[in-house]
């Protein structure tokens, strides 16, 4: 399987592996960011003080 796609992708087979490897780690550290982004999100909708902190602090202010 490995070497098929080594072959579709025109690469040799070490550097194969290590591009699946690259793609699959960047793809765990999207996820991971996800899921703590949406972690946040839940505590800010279910916590009054968080959400005025969010509010003064996550917004941005053009103040002329």
């Amino acid at each position: 399987m490995l070497e098929t796609e080594a072959k579709e992708r025109g690469l040799g087979l070490s550097v194969a592996i290590r591009v699946l490897a690259c793609e699959a780690a960047k793809e765990a550290k999207r996820k991971r960011i996800r899921e703590q982004t949406k972690a946040v999100a839940e505590y800010i909708a279910g916590n009054p003080e968080a959400q005025e902190f969010f509010e003064f602090w996550g917004t941005p202010r053009v103040e002329l």
